[in-house]
């Protein structure tokens, strides 16, 4: 089976602004591994402020292209890829793992022996905006759970708008927006407005401000996204954080995610597992995997214009995975 690719240019409903900066549009990619009904399909994420674009992302496969690929032998291929682009590798292994679900007939997650049941809600994400305009946004998406970003304006004015509106549960994620001062500062006031947890307060690498941070028992769970890559980051966080956030364009694919979960569970860190702005394919993909984890932030669909793909639905904030074999996932079809 050879592999091939795809560039692709997601476009987002509304300007997607974190305290890492803004965009438009992502430049994504997506990988095939054989032809015809069997093929595997991956994708890899274009995410700047993880230094992977979608030039590097080509670049990799690329240098991977000449080799012939057996999706019966997942792990000694996988282990066998030069070191580079998690997010192309991570293409590979969702291919890979896509064509084995295809070739046995049976669902990832059924693979993995997982029950689609036991997924949790994903929650929804307003990006960082004019705090009427992120009221007026977490008023219109009607989601029973939200996921607000902060660490870039006036975060309790953002708060107290969307308190305004959202009586359910909700998360915040600075996106290693603050310092160490600023976040023991401020997490305390941002505790009475009833959060779930906070996501990544302090600069990426800072390992001993988290530990620093949650000693202080500011009244929030404290969960490190950023930070995590690898199940041996989740490791080094052991202490520092209540949780960890996984996302498979970080951890190269399904199989180093499924490590980082059962390292966080064997160190009684709480997991969420998440998604970059990317479609149906890699998403659903994190999702046959989201009944090991205590939360989902699986909403990278509902923020483009022209996802190609179809593959596990929403019920609301319910994730309903396919029961197709493989991933699950089917390119739509493109009117004439």
């Amino acid at each position: 089976m050879k592999l091939s690719w795809e560039p692709y240019t997601l476009d987002l409903r509304v300007t997607w602004r974190i305290a890492h900066g803004s965009s438009d549009q992502r430049h994504n990619v997506f990988a095939q591994i054989g032809q015809g009904e069997e093929a595997g399909f991956g994708e890899a994420a274009g995410v700047p402020h993880h230094h992977e674009t979608q030039e590097g992302i080509l670049a990799y496969l690329e240098s991977v292209a000449d080799r012939v690929w057996d999706p019966f032998q997942i792990e000694d291929q996988l282990n066998s890829l030069p070191p580079g682009s998690a997010a192309a590798r991570c293409a590979i292994d969702l291919a890979l793992h896509d064509a084995l679900g295809k070739r046995l007939g049976q669902p990832v997650y059924r693979l993995f022996g997982l029950n689609p049941e036991r997924a949790p809600q994903t929650s929804y994400t307003i990006s960082i905006a004019e705090p009427a305009v992120m009221a007026e946004r977490a008023r219109a998406a009607d989601m029973p759970i939200l996921k607000i970003k902060l660490g870039a304006t006036d975060d309790e004015a953002i708060l107290t708008a969307i308190r305004q509106v959202h009586s359910g549960r909700l998360r915040v994620d600075a996106n290693a927006g603050w310092d160490r001062e600023q976040a023991a500062a401020i997490i305390p006031r941002l505790a009475e407005f009833g959060l779930e947890f906070i996501e990544q307060p302090l600069p990426v690498g800072d390992i001993e401000g988290l530990r620093w941070l949650r000693a202080k028992k500011l009244g929030v769970p404290i969960f490190a996204d950023e930070n995590i890559l690898t199940s041996r980051d989740v490791a080094a966080h052991a202490g520092a954080v209540d949780g960890v956030v996984i996302k498979i364009a970080k951890t190269g694919g399904l199989r180093e995610a499924l490590r980082g979960i059962h390292t966080a569970r064997a160190l009684d860190m709480q997991i969420m597992i998440g998604s970059m702005v990317e479609t149906s394919l890699a998403v659903t993909a994190a999702a046959h995997l989201s009944p090991l984890c205590d939360y989902a932030d699986l909403d990278g669909p509902l923020m483009i214009r022209n996802d190609p793909f179809e593959g596990m639905r929403y019920d609301r904030a319910r994730l309903v995975l396919p029961d197709r074999p493989g991933l699950g996932i089917l390119r739509k079809q493109v009117p004439n």
